[in-house]
């Protein structure tokens, strides 16, 4: 790994976090990569040594397209690393609240709302580790854009395997990140596959308005993007105050789409979970406004 990364050089820092830092890396076969190397402290304190195995565990048996591909790791002499397929465009986040904001249409917004929809569906119907998964720190910071800006969900080492027919854990302590938590979670400490699908309702909120899940400069009661825009979904003329400036543009003829997707982030935001949709529900709706978006993009051309 340091001759992959040049020892590490500040030149290859991708990004840090809670966890460490990530950085951009060439194999000998010239495969360029994301090293995540873990911070010491962490490695060698029982929670991080769990999440990083955790991660290796539910990583190594998955395969899908819109889940990023662990490649390798090291866990050697309290060192602790993690290496992933490169994302050439880095994450969401950055693209919708950093510095500089790249700009996203409406039709690539839909599209990773889609792919990062079937990586979750793919991980609750849990084919490939024998037991639906809880992602329990979906957010849109881990979910990795590759170079056609097609969306890989990652991040694993607060993940949950539940028993089938259960799809219930009860923790004691609640993890996860501010501003994406279930408030039936945080009330009861009970995760369920529902508490993926209020993430993923937050991050489509964050794709429709182009605001942050947590603002601390608004007032206390409006800090929270849920509560912000909750009440202004289900109006038109409310929706389109909220909507993110960049895509106003395409108002006059993505309006049903817009306002389909909003519906279902309504939805998933609810805080009765029995009325909130499964992530195959969100994944289908968003699989058919996705192809109403490819269909009129090429009649349009025509």
């Amino acid at each position: 790994m340091l001759l992959a990364t040049a020892n590490f050089s500040s030149d290859n820092l991708l990004g840090e976090g809670g966890f460490g830092r990530v950085y951009r890396g060439v194999l000998k076969n010239g495969q360029i990569v994301a090293v995540k190397q873990m911070e010491p402290s962490l490695s060698k304190g029982v929670q991080g040594e769990r999440e990083f195995r955790v991660e290796v565990d539910i990583l190594s048996r998955l395969d899908h397209s819109h889940l990023v591909k662990l490649i390798g790791y090291c866990a050697d002499k309290g060192q602790r690393m993690l290496v992933y397929e490169f994302m050439p465009h880095g994450n969401l986040q950055e693209h919708l609240h950093g510095i500089v904001r790249v700009k996203m249409d409406w039709r690539t917004r839909v599209s990773i709302a889609r792919g990062a929809a079937t990586a979750l569906e793919y991980l609750h119907n849990g084919p490939a580790t024998g037991n639906p998964v809880i992602h329990r720190d979906f957010k849109s910071s881990n979910i990795l854009l590759d170079d056609k800006f097609q969306a890989k969900v990652s991040d694993f080492g607060l993940a949950k395997l539940v028993p089938y027919g259960n799809q219930t854990y009860v923790s004691t302590r609640v993890l996860g990140t501010f501003g994406y938590f279930d408030p039936q979670y945080t009330a009861t400490g009970r995760l369920t596959l529902k508490s993926d699908v209020y993430a993923f309702g937050v991050v489509m909120l964050e794709l429709l308005t182009g605001r942050r899940p947590v603002n601390a400069t608004y007032t206390l009661r409006k800090q929270n993007l849920v509560t912000q825009v909750r009440d202004w979904l289900r109006e038109k003329r409310k929706l389109k105050k909220i909507l993110d400036p960049e895509l106003r543009a395409e108002l006059p003829w993505q309006w049903d789409s817009i306002r389909r997707f909003a519906s279902l982030a309504f939805d998933c935001i609810r805080d009765d979970d029995t009325r909130r949709p499964t992530m195959s529900q969100c994944a289908r709706e968003l699989e058919l406004l996705h192809l109403s978006l490819t269909l009129y993009s090429r009649s349009s051309r025509t």
